[in-house]
């Protein structure tokens, strides 16, 4: 009644999808491209929700091979000796994967569901995921990362999720490529109800919110990292 809500289908995880895009457009054409030190980019792969498995999934070569294709380009244009295997290396040590994935928000009849202090809610802002069992491939310092972005972009400090210990936990493309490839990720989403279903439902705020993290990521993180160092 109030517009403070969105329904529609596959929110799950076209938001995401939509919000990274919007952001690295806007990076791109707010000129911050030419002053940016490092490859700014997006993947958005098929089959999450069926493993990842494929050919065209996260599960594939794709990501580990679009960093080596990367790295030896600008090795080939470079006059520096160092080897491509090495700049490469290098490459994957300073990368870092904001894996973006709906969140599932505490829903008022089933407060049981989640543990007490780890229950995202609507319009509260973005959502960090983590899992001791490594479904997700948040950890200390890549939250850590996360969370100084956006108290630098004065956005409401990220919610947190954890899955109670009887109940299964669902995975991302986070931990595959962490694993695959050895680059530092967080696991992040918006919180949503009715996850999977014909109507999915999420905050408004929690868009503007989104899109202003990715925007401030994408703006931040180099600094951050430096700093970290």
């Amino acid at each position: 009644a109030r517009g403070e809500f969105l329904n529609s289908a596959r929110l799950d995880n076209l938001v995401s999808c939509f919000l990274a895009m919007e952001a690295l457009v806007e990076h791109t054409e707010g000129g911050l491209l030419e002053s940016d030190s490092d490859i700014s980019l997006i993947a958005l792969f098929d089959h999450e929700e069926v493993g990842s498995a494929s050919a065209v999934g996260a599960g594939s070569p794709i990501m580990a091979e679009s960093v080596k294709r990367i790295s030896s380009s600008i090795a080939a244009k470079s006059a520096s000796e160092i080897a491509p295997e090495d700049l490469n290396a290098g490459t994957v040590a300073r990368s870092f994967v904001l894996s973006a994935d709906m969140a599932h928000a505490v829903h008022p009849n089933y407060l049981s569901k989640h543990e007490r202090a780890h229950g995202p809610k609507l319009n509260s802002g973005l959502v960090i995921k983590s899992n001791a069992n490594q479904r997700y491939a948040s950890n200390p310092v890549t939250s850590f990362v996360l969370r100084e972005i956006a108290r630098r972009a004065a956005l409401p400090p990220p919610q947190e999720f954890v899955v109670r210990n009887d109940c299964p936990c669902g995975s991302t493309i986070g931990p595959i490529i962490s694993a695959a490839t050895g680059i530092r990720a967080v696991d992040v989403g918006l919180p949503q109800l009715s996850m999977h279903s014909v109507r999915e439902m999420m905050g408004v705020d929690d868009l503007a919110t989104g899109l202003e993290m990715f925007r401030a990521f994408f703006k931040s993180f180099r600094d951050i990292d430096r700093q970290l160092d």
